[in-house]
């Protein structure tokens, strides 16, 4: 790949819009990221087995997370870092430890809700499944059932009159279990099913990690095609960016090797507070950056000085200005889609960023030959949060929270400018690179 300018690049669009369709769970999303980055010529280590300090680009890989770091010819022990994160897993319904239920008739398969989604988003669509098999014996397959499976269905107007005028009401547990047959539901039916689609007999399967998706693919929306629909752009749109922005720093065609050490990390769990051993609370990121400064010959005051002088950005998906709601928004702080990469900002932390993290971000667009711009949340709403204020307490390291605007987060589907995840890729080529 190329490092992405300040125009819009259809084949780069193209290729996210391929990523998305091929990653229905963080599981798929860190192998198509992993192949991407093993064509830019990173291979992959073993956690338990010793490390070596020569230069080069790496990556592991662990459950629903990937880390990424290129190691330049010149790097000493104290090296500093140039970091971007991410997070690979969206909200969605995902399957119980026992999914074979139904009633009245109905085949129908016991889900729970999965972070923050906007439940009605899941409503009358064609979903599929997906995710990780685990098997006897140790280790595990992806499967990806990627044709429509499942439907949740909503009650009928006429048995819910009021619906339009009141408002929808949907109980979490009651009203979200997706029907997919008809018949008397039989215990062991969905894993046996899901076996034989991944070409296993039924009795190697002893665990799962499984949840549901839209199988609607990404498309371009709009009069010029100026809009961009997909599942899953918060967070795999900063995955994908990301990866291409690494991939382009170190590929082949690069001028010069980079002074400081480039790292990628997409974090899993960030919808559910990232309190795992691959979510952004957990050690991976301390861990891999630790033993990166050992395999180079550093210790304890190598690591301390690295880190100091390292930066992060936390890209993830923020809210463009929405035309039916305008009055939800901060009144000077409007993101259009199109309009660039952005800065998200709060004061009480709920994002990392600071005047000296703006300082760093504007450099990094205007590098890149992007325009950019701010989000600031509604001082009578609540702000969210990123990995961002995470891996800035945890690791000690300065981070800024970045961006691009999208409508309808947390839906089945969400909607972006076309041309912005091209620039946010350009940025983090740029911010990278230098």
């Amino acid at each position: 790949m190329t490092a992405p300018a300040g125009r819009f690049d259809r084949a780069h669009t193209d290729d996210l819009m391929a990523f998305l369709a091929a990653s229905p769970s963080p599981y798929h999303a860190v192998a198509g990221a992993a192949a991407r980055l093993e064509k830019a010529g990173f291979r992959q280590v073993d956690e338990t087995v010793a490390w070596d300090g020569a230069a080069g680009g790496r990556y592991l890989l662990r459950g629903g997370a990937l880390v990424a770091w290129y190691v330049p010819e010149h790097a000493t022990p104290a090296t500093p870092f140039r970091i971007v994160g991410a997070h690979t897993d969206s909200p969605n319904l995902r399957v119980k430890p026992v999914p074979d239920t139904g009633a009245h008739g109905w085949k129908q398969v016991a889900v729970e809700i999965y972070g923050g989604p906007l439940l009605n988003s899941w409503l009358d669509r064609d979903l599929g499944l997906s995710g990780r098999l685990s098997l006897r014996g140790g280790g595990s397959v992806l499967v990806n059932v990627d044709r429509p499976l499942l439907r949740v269905p909503q009650l009928a107007i006429h048995l819910d009159r009021g619906v339009n005028n009141d408002g929808l009401r949907l109980d979490r547990q009651q009203h979200m279990t997706p029907i997919w047959g008809t018949g008397r539901p039989r215990e062991g039916e969905l894993i046996e099913f899901l076996a034989a689609e991944a070409g296993l007999s039924p009795g190697e399967v002893i665990g799962w990690d499984l949840m549901t998706h839209c199988v609607e693919p990404p498309a371009y929306l709009g009069l010029d095609r100026e809009l961009l629909a997909g599942p899953r752009m918060d967070n795999l749109l900063s995955v994908h960016a990301g990866t291409a922005a690494l991939a382009a720093v170190v590929g082949a065609g690069t001028s010069e090797e980079p002074t400081h050490i480039p790292v990628l990390v997409a974090f899993d769990h960030e919808e559910s507070d990232s309190q795992s051993d691959t979510g952004a609370q957990g050690p991976l990121l301390g861990t891999v950056l630790e033993r990166s400064v050992h395999a180079r010959g550093g210790g304890v005051e190598d690591r301390a000085r690295a880190l100091a002088a390292s930066v992060c950005l936390s890209s993830d998906t923020g809210h463009a200005v929405h035309p039916n709601y305008a009055a939800r928004h901060e009144p000077g702080h409007h993101p259009v889609p199109n309009g660039g990469p952005l800065l998200k900002v709060n004061v009480n932390n709920r994002y990392a960023t600071d005047g000296s993290g703006r300082a760093r971000f504007v450099e990094a667009c205007e590098r890149a030959g992007v325009g950019y711009q701010t989000f600031v949340s509604n001082n009578a709403l609540p702000c969210g949060t990123t990995i961002g204020p995470i891996t800035a307490a945890r690791h000690g390291i300065a981070t800024v929270d970045v961006g691009v605007a999208i409508l309808s987060m947390h839906s089945a589907r969400e909607l972006c400018g076309s041309s912005d995840p091209y620039q946010l890729a350009g940025m983090l080529a740029a911010f990278l690179a230098h």
